[in-house]
């Protein structure tokens, strides 16, 4: 581990905890790296969304109850 890094305690469901103890013996790779390639992959995907969500602000939006209308109205429900 590097001088920068943060401790942390993380509870996993146990079956969670022995599936990423074999990865990590499988792969030969810490637990900590595994974990931290997880969390940053789903950072990297918010921000993904995020930017999407950006892209579209401009879209007209449609509520759920005229969407339900509309496919009602088209024999779609």
């Amino acid at each position: 581990m590097s001088e920068t890094s943060k401790r942390s305690t993380v509870y996993f469901d146990p079956q969670l905890h022995a599936a990423l103890r074999l990865k990590a013996a499988h792969t030969h790779r810490s637990l900590s790296d595994i974990v931290n390639d997880a969390v940053r992959m789903a950072l990297a995907e918010d921000q993904e969304d995020l930017a999407a969500f950006e892209e579209r602000v401009s879209e007209p939006t449609v509520s759920y109850e005229a969407f339900l209308d509309d496919l009602k109205a088209h024999g779609k429900l």
